[in-house]
């Protein structure tokens, strides 16, 4: 049996052993075939266990329930959702850019019904999220957000511009200049929400199947490691594992994100650092770091590492990785009173990124396949909405949810290599080299913001 304690911080911290469940023991046939146990597959398995109770679904997993970054995660249940800026940035998408970030806030409040209501236990806590300023072109940009979100319909009770007094009553952060507060985000605990969520969709009559490896997907066929399944509709929900699948290596490119959690930190401490309410946070840097109090009193803290050549993915990490210390060092920067504090847990994985950075939802009548993610590393609430729609297509409900403007058609392919290599590791080369430059004069290196931004948003 595979180590999977040392998968992340989170899956050390299980209540319960993690044992694989059965494989798939030969050819089967179903109404639906869900590849990947992740948050996607799962929600989109609770959702139609709920409105067709008649139909016969499977999930199939090529380990455990929660392996990838759904095990791994920030623990951000956010109602960021990576491609919405350009939407609400057009006059003509405005409308379309609203309702789907109605429909995020919404999301954050329905994975917290969910785990209530099913006797979840994932240390759910909607304490709100900060964005602090930490340089003066920080305070800028974050003010000029915080501007244009009004003029996009948003107000105070959806984001608000909190002065650095404001700010230091929430987050004591080092240098903080103020910072962007939403209330629509909790912190949570993701490989037991993941797992219970296996376990509650199992109740409901799904079939799960573990370490059991989807080789190929095709119209109404899984060919798998055990097997081949055949059933009317296939949901690809396989993220960054995607790339595992013949034929579509280029459909998602695999990034890494690397955390780190401290040991459990005292009262004291606490004092000086702040985050009471659990409120997750981070800075706006453009090579993204993100951080949450968990429910025992530690920090879990990360950020973005970068992509490997010919889309690898890498699933273990040593814990001496001179990585983890650009990580550490990040964190003591936000708050130089951690210094010198254990650190317990070293972890990473990969999250999916599609071309034109924008998740999508869809599915295909004609050929049955159906597919959901891209989140780009913000998937825990998105995974909801995501499975939640894809269950009402799939049921043929026609919902608020089916309308959003993400239920679409793929995007393009990624370019092959080594044109994806270099232009990835190009763009995270530019967003590191402005991220220092703003941090260390405080000035905006104008052309490199400008086109990092350009080729993120739009």
């Amino acid at each position: 049996m595979r180590p999977y304690r040392s998968l992340s911080f989170w899956f050390d911290g299980l209540p319960e052993e993690v044992t694989p469940r059965a494989p798939l023991d030969g050819p089967a046939d179903f109404d639906v075939a869900i590849v990947g146990a992740g948050f996607t597959g799962l929600w989109t398995a609770y959702y139609l266990a709920r409105l067709r109770p008649d139909l016969r679904v499977v999930v199939i997993e090529s380990e455990v329930a929660g392996y990838g970054a759904s095990g791994r995660n920030g623990g951000w249940c956010s109602a960021s959702l990576s491609g919405i800026e350009g939407l609400l940035q057009r006059p003509s998408q405005r409308a379309e850019g609203r309702a789907l970030k109605r429909a995020m806030f919404d999301a954050v409040d329905e994975v917290g019904r969910v785990c209530e209501a099913e006797g979840i236990d994932c240390h759910y806590q909607k304490g709100g999220s900060l964005r602090v300023a930490t340089s003066p072109p920080h305070r800028e940009a974050l003010r000029s957000d915080v501007r244009a979100l009004a003029s996009w319909g948003f107000g105070d009770d959806d984001y608000r511009w909190l002065e650095p007094r404001e700010c230091a009553a929430r987050a004591r952060i080092a240098n903080g200049l103020g910072a962007i507060f939403t209330p629509h985000c909790a912190a949570l605990h993701p490989a037991r929400l993941v797992r219970g969520l296996a376990n509650t969709v199992e109740s409901n009559g799904v079939r799960i199947f573990e370490q059991t490896r989807a080789a190929a997907i095709s119209p109404r066929r899984v060919l798998t490691s055990r097997g081949e399944v055949r059933a009317e509709i296939i949901v690809r929900a396989t993220e960054a594992y995607t790339r595992g699948l013949a034929q579509q290596h280029r459909q998602l490119l695999p990034l890494h994100s690397l955390m780190i959690a401290t040991e459990p930190l005292p009262d004291e401490m606490w004092k000086e650092i702040g985050l009471a309410a659990r409120e997750t946070f981070g800075d706006a840097r453009r090579i993204v770091i993100y951080g949450q109090r968990t429910a025992d009193g530690r920090l879990a803290f990360g950020g973005r590492a970068g992509y490997r050549f010919g889309s690898g993915i890498e699933d273990r990490f040593d814990p001496s990785d001179r990585r983890f210390a650009a990580v550490h060092r990040a964190l003591l920067q936000l708050f130089p009173v951690l210094e010198g504090v254990g650190i317990t847990h070293r972890w990473g994985g990969a999250l999916g990124v599609p071309r034109n950075w924008r998740p999508c939802v869809g599915l295909d009548r004609e050929t049955g396949l159906a597919w959901a993610g891209g989140y780009v590393g913000e998937g825990v609430a998105a995974s909801n909405l995501a499975g939640r729609t894809l269950a009402e297509l799939i049921a043929g409900a026609d919902t608020e949810r089916s309308q959003l403007v993400w239920v679409s058609q793929e995007p393009p392919p990624w370019e092959p290599e080594p044109l994806r290599w270099l232009a990835v590791s190009a763009l995270s080369r530019l967003g590191e080299s402005a991220d220092r430059a703003e941090l260390a004069n405080g000035r905006v290196p104008r052309v490199r913001a400008s086109l990092f931004n350009w080729v993120v948003r739009r």
